[in-house]
């Protein structure tokens, strides 16, 4: 992808449905998630995000997410999502998920994504996946990421999937603790690491963890702008101005929302650029 042909990059687009007519999620997660974000929409496809974000001269970093061990529900398929993106490559940018439960056969996995499909970087949750981020069991997942030189995004903070079920469908908020990547990005230096999302209610957390370590990152997908912790608003004005990245979590939340309300967010206007394009382009290796 070539980054002078797009005015923003979003790093945080979700694949919701694929070819066959399968669903990332189950119908009550999906339900559930819709409810949250009080979002009514047609489950997203590959081509239907791509002509959205040519159609506004945006790229998009799309994945879905490989939970098969936690939910039982089957995934969409990250080879399948990277082939399909290839038809794409002026505005697609595809992320790899597999299932951290799958030992060795997930560490092979991640090999022949980026190997034979061409994927720039992996997506984690660690609540919905139902695992421990920085228990060691997990590192040769990372040890193989950091070898390839994609980076690894990970969900953060509260999360819409199972909000308002009873026991949250046994869905555990504290998996997503971003101080649980504090670990991670202390033990795999080479390994560029984005906390999804803004972090709530571990704000701080995740704004100390992207302060303090050279390789991590922070994605504002998920939220309006207008609704930020005041914290995020001034360090991604401010300290974190070149660590913080444009993201939006379509379809939840649309690009075109989200930017209107970024637009009245009161921030540097030399932070502006950097959040919306430049420093993802470091982040990705596209430059």
């Amino acid at each position: 992808m070539d980054p002078t042909t797009v005015d923003a990059i979003d790093v945080h687009v979700h694949i919701e449905q694929d070819g066959h007519g399968c669903l990332a999620l189950d119908p009550e997660l999906q339900h559930a998630f819709s409810a949250y974000f009080k979002a009514d929409h047609t489950p997203t496809t590959v081509a239907h995000i791509a002509r959205y974000y040519r159609e506004r001269r945006m790229a998009a970093v799309v994945f879905t997410v490989d939970a098969t061990a936690a939910t039982g529900h089957p995934t969409l398929s990250s080879e399948e999502i990277a082939d399909a993106a290839a038809e794409f490559p002026d505005v697609l940018i595809p992320f790899g998920s597999v299932d951290p439960h799958g030992g060795q056969a997930s560490v092979r996995r991640i090999r022949r994504l980026v190997t034979e499909h061409s994927v720039r970087g992996f997506k984690f949750h660690p609540s919905l996946q139902a695992f421990e981020p920085n228990d060691m069991r997990y590192y040769p997942l990372y040890e193989a990421i950091a070898e390839l030189g994609v980076p690894a995004l990970f969900h953060t903070g509260q999360t819409g999937i199972g909000a308002g079920l009873p026991g949250g469908r046994g869905i555990t908020l504290r998996l997503s603790d971003p101080m649980l990547l504090d670990d991670v990005a202390a033990d795999f230096p080479d390994l560029s690491i984005v906390l999804a999302h803004p972090s709530v209610p571990w704000q701080d957390s995740a704004i100390s963890i992207a302060t303090h370590k050279s390789n991590v990152w922070i994605d504002l997908s998920g939220w309006s702008p207008k609704y930020f912790p005041p914290q995020l608003v001034r360090a991604a004005g401010g300290l974190l101005q070149r660590k913080v990245l444009f993201g939006s979590d379509y379809p939840a939340i649309t690009p075109d929302r989200w930017l209107a309300d970024f637009e009245k967010l009161e921030i540097k206007n030399e932070a502006r650029p950097l959040i919306l394009k430049e420093n993802a382009v470091q982040m990705l290796g596209l430059a």
